[in-house]
């Protein structure tokens, strides 16, 4: 993880970068605390994705830039542009998904091969839901996991557009899988 000075320095660096991650945050607050330590843990072995923090406290220009108003706040950038935000403090393990399939997205354009961006909307207690995660898994599919227990916007969001409050709920460029329907996950999937 880099550090950066201001908006002109992460713009700079990001330019030309894939997908590149920005996290941040607030020095001496608990919850940044929690997602620079959590953030650092995910990105201790990968050094192939771009991961920038700044400190709000200091660099003043770029969460105005972006629109966030709240620290820890993770920005996620594709070729240079601004395309989510996550915030508060997450799992290493969800920042790690998130790392993962960076890379995987890396490798599939670099081989040609269409890029598969994959949401599993779930709960902890869902059976059906670890099934499909470890299935996906199984098939070297990465995604995002949403824990729709735990984000109350997401669950929301996923009822407004699909009309089901059930889970799992897969979303899959775009295109959504209710419950575990492998043929039309392989199907979406191009498997």
């Amino acid at each position: 993880m880099e550090t950066v000075s201001s908006l002109s320095d992460f713009q700079q660096k990001v330019e030309k970068q894939d997908k590149t991650f920005l996290l941040l945050y607030k020095a001496g607050n608990e919850q940044s605390l929690c997602a620079y330590n959590h953030l650092e843990a995910a990105v201790s072995n990968e050094s192939s994705v771009p991961v920038y923090t700044a400190d709000v406290t200091q660099v003043r220009d770029i969460h105005v830039q972006y629109g966030i108003t709240s620290a820890p706040t993770l920005l996620v950038f594709e070729n240079g542009q601004y395309m989510n935000a996550v915030k508060g403090c997450q799992e290493s393990t969800y920042y790690k998904a998130l790392m993962e399939s960076a890379i995987y997205q890396a490798k599939a354009k670099a081989e040609g091969k269409t890029v598969k961006h994959v949401t599993v909307y779930s709960t902890p207690t869902c059976s059906w839901c670890n099934t499909l995660k470890t299935w996906l898994r199984k098939n070297n599919i990465p995604f995002t996991d949403v824990d729709v227990s735990r984000d109350q916007r997401a669950a929301e969001e996923l009822t407004r557009r699909t009309g089901q409050q059930g889970v799992p709920q897969t979303e899959i460029n775009g295109q959504i899988v209710v419950g575990f329907n492998q043929p039309r996950l392989k199907e979406l999937l191009e498997l």
